[in-house]
């Protein structure tokens, strides 16, 4: 007799706050009818990721199945759940189903990469439903910083899922749809799980709508002598038209900066759920007016080097220079991590003499997700007998699994790669899939575990030698080694140039090696490599990394 199953799989977004990509199963054990819940990046850093581009999630558990793959959801358009589509979705082929919003953005991502935009179509919000095998899946409209974030309704012989996405309870969100409680009680009836984001369930204050952030934003805009500059993320459109209108309100142009900031209104515009905005000017046009006639909303909220506040910072950018007496508004919260990049372009503002204004304990930015009093109520909404807890790091989980389970809702926490049948009234751990990461660097996908990311630290951290040496026909070494280096100081500790320390050292060792050793590449690679780095040890107190280069005259 055949057991049929519904199963949880997050390949991503569990365990961390980014990369998002989560799978469920229904069917035979291990011959199950997939679909996949959104394909997102998380980004680099230079303590664990140093010159990766983006880092997307390890797909090849469902990419070895792309034969029962039915169906990709993406429940909305930020990059952390559609940034990889179009770098990943060649080693899956499935159709992708998207409101009309976040599809306009995914078939960008798509066609970016050289893949057919056809893929991604286009469906209406819940009660329409979509047919994937065994599964039909609903786009119910719930709140948050970008606009069509919708939660996925999925229906299985099993029972019904609930998968939030990314949300908060916002009844006022500016642009977007607005949290409508009856809807949601309608669609959530009869729950069997519910799949939470957890982002924010350490916040015990219930969660702040967006309106509440148009009066302070106008007051300071308004009180301004110089030009003002506000960043955000480009994705919060709603944010973006606060902005927009606090400074036309105060008498000023706007003026956008930044491929992505210009890209998202434009979206919105195209699919009519931004309305009403303030015409724009060019930054040509914004150097020729006076400063204080002039607003900026510009990318760069997180510290990125290249984006148009790191660029302002450091000097000019599109032909506009920022000088004493302007106000650089930081309209956003400041992801972990990325903490030390928005204090440089802060101290750069500063030291031109511009104000910096930032978060301010929430006056000038609310957060898009549920706070612990908010994930709390939608429970009680949907009552599911069951919740996962996803989008967090594992504290995050933890605390929100206790918390279900404090309600008398069965809950576990689970991580990437943990396979969980949710078919009965508990979930239960059916399997562990071994997931990572995978880096885009330069062009190229590579893999966490290829080595690549792991040598550049370790250059990094200790410096690189290059020893060379030449043996003739013979077998004899020709002159003495000699040696290049890289992330090095140029004197060791014993006062003499640290190349002519290495140099000397690898000299007396060829002196007195057997032939048997200089007849062995591998053998000599060993033996150089472990005299360079000792001699790094005793003169800088590092052992660095050594390549070296066998020649052999033929």
């Amino acid at each position: 007799m055949t057991t049929e199953r519904l199963i949880y799989l997050p390949l991503g977004g569990a365990g961390e706050i980014g990369m998002n990509a989560y799978v469920y199963g229904y069917g035979p054990k291990d011959n199950e009818r997939l679909i996949l819940v959104d394909l997102g990046v998380t980004f680099p850093d230079m303590d664990g990721s140093p010159g990766v581009d983006l880092i997307f999630p390890d797909i090849d558990w469902l990419a070895a199945r792309k034969d029962r793959l039915d169906a990709i959801f993406i429940t909305h358009a930020h990059e952390d759940h559609v940034g990889a589509l179009g770098h990943l979705w060649g080693e899956l082929g499935a159709p992708v189903y998207a409101r009309a919003f976040t599809a306009h953005n995914a078939r960008h991502k798509m066609t970016d990469r050289g893949q057919p935009e056809t893929a991604v179509h286009t469906v209406e919000a819940w009660p329409d439903m979509t047919q994937a095998g065994p599964f039909k899946v609903g786009f119910l409209p719930i709140s948050h910083s970008i606009p069509e974030s919708s939660a996925l309704v999925i229906e299985t012989p099993a029972g019904k899922v609930i998968h939030t996405g990314d949300f908060k309870l916002d009844e006022t969100p500016v642009v977007g749809e607005a949290f409508d409680p009856d809807l949601w009680a309608k669609a959530a009836k009869g729950t069997h799980a519910m799949v939470c984001d957890s982002t924010n369930v350490m916040s015990t204050h219930e969660g702040r709508s967006e309106a509440t952030l148009a009066a302070p934003i106008t007051e300071l805009i308004a009180g301004a002598e110089g030009m003002v500059i506000a960043t955000t993320f480009a994705s919060n459109i709603a944010r973006v038209k606060t902005l927009a209108e606090a400074g036309k309100n105060a008498g000023r142009s706007i003026c956008l900066m930044g491929r992505a900031m210009r890209r998202m209104v434009e979206a919105g515009l195209k699919t009519g759920v931004l309305a009403d905005f303030p015409t724009t000017i060019s930054p040509d046009d914004a150097v020729q007016m006076p400063r204080e006639n002039v607003m900026l909303i510009v990318t760069g909220s997180q510290g990125e080097r290249r984006a148009a506040s790191a660029q302002l910072s450091q000097g000019k950018y599109q032909g506009v220079t920022l000088a004493e007496g302007d106000l650089f508004l930081f309209s956003s919260k400041t992801i972990p991590g990325n903490e030390q990049g928005v204090i440089r372009i802060m101290n750069n503002l500063s030291e031109k003499g511009v104000e910096v204004e930032d978060d301010h304990g929430g006056l000038y930015h609310v957060s898009g997700h549920a706070n612990r009093p908010d994930l709390l109520k939608l429970q009680g909404i949907v009552d599911p007998k069951i919740v996962i807890p996803m989008h967090g790091e594992h504290r995050h989980l933890r605390k929100h699994a206790q918390l279900a389970s404090e309600a008398g809702r069965a809950s576990i926490t689970c991580v990437n790669g943990m396979m969980l049948d949710i078919t009965g009234p508990a979930p239960v751990v059916a399997d562990y899939i071994e997931t990572g990461r995978r880096y885009l660097d330069g062009a190229v996908q590579i893999g966490a575990l290829d080595g690549v990311v792991r040598d550049r630290i370790r250059m990094a951290l200790n410096g690189h030698v290059i020893v060379t040496v030449i043996i003739d026909e013979e077998g004899e070494v020709l002159g003495d080694p000699w040696c290049d280096l890289k992330g090095l100081p140029e004197m060791g500790r014993s006062g003499a140039p640290l190349v002519d320390a290495l140099e000397e050292d690898l000299s007396q060792f060829i002196g007195r090696a057997k032939h048997k050793t200089l007849s062995d590449d591998d053998a000599l690679t060993r033996e150089l490599t472990k005299v360079a780095r000792k001699t790094g040890l005793d003169e800088i107190g590092k052992k660095p990394e050594v390549t070296v280069v066998i020649s052999r005259l033929m």
